[in-house]
């Protein structure tokens, strides 16, 4: 894995739920800007998915077991996506805070896929 890339799913991630938060505090629903974010955060998470899967097909492996780290790194990749349509279906504030509680979820989820490659390792 590229910590790099890692660390800046994760600080985007946190930016969006910071972002979508303070929208939610200000009794707003997501807007086009969100959905703006929403899409460079996921394809973000769509070039990690691409770049650990090249890993793993060239031989790497994590240190916690490839199925697990394959099982965070398709849930990361899916987790901006789909509480973004589920803003689509609920236009009032509750659909930026599902955003930005999503947006949280990935960042905890990048932690975690580190963890399991190796990363936090001495």
């Amino acid at each position: 894995m590229i910590d790099a890339l890692t660390l800046a799913v994760a600080v985007t991630a946190l930016a969006l739920a910071a972002w979508c938060g303070f929208a939610a505090f200000r009794d707003q629903p997501t807007k086009d800007w969100h959905f703006i974010g929403m899409a460079l955060v996921s394809v973000l998470g769509l070039v990690q998915l691409v770049v650990a899967g090249v890993q793993l097909a060239g031989g790497a492996t994590p240190d916690k077991g490839t199925a697990l780290f394959v099982s965070y790194l398709l849930g990361a990749a899916a987790c901006v996506p789909a509480t973004g349509f589920m803003s689509l279906s609920e236009r009032t504030r509750w659909g930026s805070a599902t955003v930005a509680a999503g947006a949280v979820v990935l960042a905890v989820l990048e932690v975690r896929l580190f963890d399991i490659w190796g990363g936090g390792s001495a």
